[in-house]
């Protein structure tokens, strides 16, 4: 995903250009100056006092030396603190920064050493995080797996279909979280090719909301407990206008996209709400505007920024409806990457009732390179 992982911890570069007043090659050009006009005064001040030369040589020497050791510090004491920063960041610390008071290529030095750091923080938080989250998820399908399994081992219960249909849900949770990371990591990694292809909008979406219904329904006859919504009360509605309408994207990717969106309103949706997926023209040839209209509580708009974070699952008080365990918190990133990779939108828009996402992706003009 951000940022960041995103935009945490940049910071914005000192408009100096290309032209630094302080630069270094400027102190060693004044330096050089300084030292030959200290120079050529003491010798003028020994012609016309008569003093020796040999003095006047003393002199300048121990001038010129002292001018040189305050040059010098001023720019070996920032490498110092560089130094002990970047040894820090090795061991992994990444807390310690280098200060900027500086505007010379030191100052650009210390500046980019610390926007370094920051993203190595952030990165470093984020993998913590998502060690902990994955552990979290992961937990929950092995401990009720485990659970199943040891009273059969211990005999207080039976083997039967509906015992082993437990064991079976867990399982295939298990197997859909796996294969969700798996997909957000070929997605991060930029690893997954983007097939893109001119297809008629109103028979693709048709299918994909036939499928969501067949999944739903088929998973309605197990107890729920799954990481895919269970529900078939909820009705599915597809509005595409024009019925001619094309569009040119990856069919699989945008499949994954659409999927998880509907999952994501069925759960919140209240008992026998609607889900509305809207198909239009977009502002470029065969470019398209997609949206998922559900009737549940909707999303505070101070989450909005939030809701394609991994494993972010909202801040509402009942955010599920009967027959959801809640998910993963994963299908919305996934969504959300999927779509970046074929330089569209995607978020959360306006709405007078329940959750509004809106979906913009490009026609093949504007295809990313």
């Amino acid at each position: 995903m951000s940022g960041g992982p995103g935009g945490r911890g940049q910071r914005k570069k000192q408009p100096w250009g290309g032209v630094r007043p302080f630069s270094i090659k400027t102190k060693l050009g004044a330096l050089v100056v300084v030292s030959v006009l200290i120079t050529t005064g003491l010798s003028v001040i020994a012609v016309h006092t008569k003093t020796e030369l040999r003095f006047i040589t003393v002199f300048s020497m121990i001038a010129t030396l002292l001018i040189t050791q305050f040059v010098a510090h001023s720019l070996t004491a920032p490498l110092d603190d560089m130094n002990a920063v970047a040894r820090s960041i090795s061991h992994g610390d990444y807390t310690r920064r280098v200060r900027e008071s500086r505007r010379d290529e030191l100052g650009d030095l210390a500046q980019t050493i610390n926007v370094m750091a920051d993203e190595l923080e952030a990165q470093d938080s984020q993998r913590k995080e998502l060690v902990a989250n994955v552990s979290h998820e992961l937990r929950t399908p092995i401990a009720g797996l485990r659970a199943v399994l040891e009273n059969i081992v211990d005999g207080f219960t039976e083997a039967d279909p509906e015992t082993m249909r437990t064991a079976l849900k867990q399982t295939e949770r298990l197997g859909r979280l796996v294969e969700t990371l798996l997909d957000l990591s070929r997605l991060d990694s930029g690893v997954v090719p983007l097939k893109r292809r001119r297809f008629e909008v109103w028979p693709y979406l048709s299918g994909v909301l036939k499928e969501a219904n067949m999944v739903a329904s088929a998973r309605a006859s197990m107890a729920s407990g799954s990481g895919s919504h269970t529900r078939t009360d909820v009705h599915l509605h597809l509005d595409v206008s024009p019925p001619e309408l094309v569009a040119h994207a990856d069919p699989e990717r945008i499949h994954q996209v659409v999927a998880n969106l509907i999952d994501n309103a069925v759960k919140h949706s209240p008992p026998h709400g609607r889900v509305t997926v809207r198909a239009r023209r977009g502002a470029e040839p065969e470019s398209l505007e997609l949206e998922v209209l559900d009737e549940g509580p909707g999303i505070p708009r101070t989450e909005w920024h939030r809701v394609f974070e991994r494993f972010n699952r909202g801040s509402v008080n009942r955010p599920h409806g009967p027959g959801s365990d809640g998910g993963t918190g994963l299908g919305l990133a996934i969504a959300r990457w999927a779509v970046d990779l074929h330089g569209g939108r995607i978020g959360v828009a306006e709405s007078e009732r329940g959750c509004r996402i809106l979906i913009t992706l490009p026609g093949p003009s504007s295809v990313p390179s």
